[in-house]
């Protein structure tokens, strides 16, 4: 069979997957802390196709091409946009708040935080934000400061007192970061946290890393390269059509 089939098939394949991803990021690009995903790809050989067995340098050439082998968090950063809410954080620099859910710990980037009756610093969904000990923040009543590492402070009739210091961490390039829902991520088993050197803009939030021009574009591009390989499925089937007809015809 015509290798040219595989490779069209696998970049129809490809195309369609990309065009998920693509579509995702487009429509988080207005998502606090939102990190895009980019696709990666890989190279496979197409085996089993008489001489053109792997390790023939021909059929490396002939049959071998590119399926997508997943997508990996960009986390590069976004646009800080000043709110005036001073608990608003922003992160300026690698790393993520560290919040508590109901299924274990998660990371975010999404500083939009509020305090909750009891005095929780906690997330808009009611998470609580952890400190650098792994521990909710209590904030008593008063003017709220965060300074760039992290410190919290809170004024009182006494003066201001130190709080906590916020659980900002990052991983190490190679971590397993999974993200969950639209701004958040969850760490492999084997991926520890270690304090991170981002700098915390009181507030402001930071919008989406994916640009709503350039995910339009490359939402076109990708539709264009999908419609270009059913194309090309079409041209391939059409001419087994017609060899399948000519040759059963002289039987």
């Amino acid at each position: 069979m015509d290798s040219g089939l595989y490779a069209a098939y696998t970049g129809l394949l490809a195309r369609t997957q990309a065009l998920d991803t693509a579509s995702n990021n487009l429509a988080n690009a207005s998502t606090n802390g939102f990190r895009a995903e980019r696709d990666y790809f890989r190279g496979v050989l197409s085996s089993g196709l008489g001489e053109f067995e792997e390790g023939s340098q021909v059929g490396d050439t002939v049959n071998g091409f590119g399926v997508l082998g997943g997508s990996l968090p960009d986390l590069g950063q976004g646009t800080l946009t000043p709110t005036g809410n001073p608990l608003d954080l922003a992160l300026s620099g690698q790393g993520f708040f560290s919040i508590q859910t109901k299924a274990g710990v998660r990371y975010t980037r999404d500083g939009s935080f509020q305090k909750s009756p009891t005095g929780v610093l906690q997330t808009a969904a009611g998470e609580p934000v952890l400190d650098n000990r792994g521990n909710k923040i209590i904030l008593p009543s008063g003017a709220v400061t965060v300074a760039p590492d992290g410190t919290v402070s809170v004024a009182s009739p006494d003066g201001s007192a130190i709080v906590a210091k916020l659980g900002v961490v990052t991983f190490s390039p190679d971590a397993s970061l999974t993200p969950e829902g639209a701004n958040r991520f969850v760490a492999g088993l084997n991926d520890k946290p270690v304090a991170a050197n981002a700098e915390i803009a009181q507030g402001s939030l930071e919008g989406s890393n994916e640009d709503s021009v350039h995910g339009t574009m490359q939402l076109i591009l990708i539709q264009r390269q999908a419609e270009m390989m059913q194309k090309a499925l079409s041209v391939f089937d059409n001419d087994f059509d017609k060899t399948a007809v000519e040759q059963l015809a002289r039987v």
